[in-house]
């Protein structure tokens, strides 16, 4: 047999874990939106390995992975159950993606602006309480340039991002800015949350944002958490459209 220099080896195959990604994002859409409702038994791993088309072991590989997202819980010689939904870690990538791609209601989307517009309330709150003359001209300066981009969309759009991510990092909260970051991504790459646009929405926002500044540069503590919020929140609700089973964009 001809041996081969350690340079040609080939590096461990990686097909079950492929696949394994495959079967548990199918599976985590098919209980969060409840056709695999809570409190039920998933079928036995025989009949799973037919349905995906992949070998038992690669079952059992999803359902532990389905276990670490707090979707299911397995117990040995009763099966894996499908857990409450007060169990599930709706911050994990998949499990949040399902849930927001799914949200034909946007009850999701109106709780996640909720938690982000108080965790960015709180953290507006903590830059207002120390923040620095070299942080101040930061934070004016990503306002400055929502100003220049008012005409452009998308570069506005991308400045407004900028200018709460700015705000979220001169916090040093570290636990909120980490929560926050992926609500707030995740949310930007759903149409649904993108909602629909307003007359003078450019401009009703950089007058939002032009209050966030002016608590922060007087370290109002109070105004600058109620701004952020109210921003937020308020926001959200003029662009939110009414679930009619279609997205606002396509």
């Amino acid at each position: 047999m001809t041996a081969y220099p350690d340079a040609f080896k080939l590096p461990p195959r990686r097909r079950a874990e492929r696949l394994s990604v495959a079967v548990v994002t199918e599976l985590v859409e098919l209980i969060v939106t409840g056709q695999l409702a809570e409190g039920t038994l998933l079928p036995p791993e025989g009949p799973l390995s037919e349905h995906f088309g992949v070998s038992r072991t690669v079952i059992r590989e999803s359902a532990k992975r389905l276990e670490e997202k707090g979707l299911v819980v397995i117990s040995q010689g009763r099966g894996t159950q499908v857990a409450q939904s007060g169990s599930w870690n709706m911050l994990d990538p998949v499990v949040l993606s399902a849930l927001i791609d799914n949200d034909e209601s946007l009850g999701v989307l109106d709780e996640l602006t909720v938690v982000r517009g108080s965790l960015e309330a709180a953290m507006a709150g903590a830059v207002a309480a120390h923040r620095t003359a070299e942080e101040l001209t930061r934070i004016e300066h990503a306002l400055q340039v929502m100003r220049e981009m008012q005409n452009e969309s998308d570069s506005f759009r991308q400045a407004d991002v900028v200018f709460h991510l700015t705000i979220m990092e001169l916090a040093r909260v570290r636990l909120a800015e980490n929560i926050t970051k992926r609500l707030y991504r995740r949310a930007l790459e759903s149409n649904r949350y993108h909602g629909m646009m307003y007359e003078g929405a450019f401009g009703s926002t950089l007058d939002q944002h032009a209050v966030v500044v002016d608590a922060i540069a007087r370290q109002d503590v109070p105004a600058a958490e109620q701004a952020m919020r109210e921003h937020i929140i308020g926001s959200w609700q003029q662009r939110r459209f009414e679930p009619s089973g279609h997205d606002a964009q396509s």
